[in-house]
């Protein structure tokens, strides 16, 4: 399929651990899908860079100021139908290394897809319910680490 016949969200998140612990944002579902933790993070607006928006996003879902490291993996899906589009849909996600630079923990946005940010300790992201995708690819990295 040509890029012309389908739309494309260029998302861009945050991975900020701390004291074993993962830094996540609860999505309430309002945008589209399903609600559940997800990494602070969100789509690129037109005129600004992956690296800008992170911190944009990080801030309103988190209240947390962030200096951005470099990306550290990428991840997409695609819908051949979106019922809100009414056409094929790909999403397209890279993931920031973030250091908190300051700020208090408390999410800004209003009326947001963002309800609240959590530290989450990594030995319980197992039992911490539905997360999207991008959370566990974060938690194969620090494993990793």
């Amino acid at each position: 399929m040509h890029f012309t016949e389908y739309d494309t969200r260029l998302a861009a998140y945050g991975l900020i651990v701390r004291d074993e612990q993962i830094l996540l944002a609860w999505y309430n579902g309002k945008g589209q899908g399903r609600a559940g933790w997800t990494l602070p993070g969100g789509g690129v607006e037109f005129d600004e860079s992956m690296e800008s928006a992170v911190a944009r996003e990080v801030f309103e879902e988190t209240g947390y100021r962030v200096s951005v490291g470099g990306p550290i993996a990428t991840d997409h899906f695609a819908v051949t139908m979106d019922e809100v589009r009414g056409r094929p849909f790909k999403s397209q996600r890279v993931l920031f290394d973030a250091t908190i630079t300051g700020g208090d923990l408390g999410t800004t946005e209003v009326d947001g897809t963002t309800d609240f940010a959590r530290w989450i300790p990594l030995d319980e992201t197992g039992a911490m319910g539905y997360r999207s995708r991008i959370v566990d690819i974060a938690l194969g990295i620090v494993a990793g680490r």
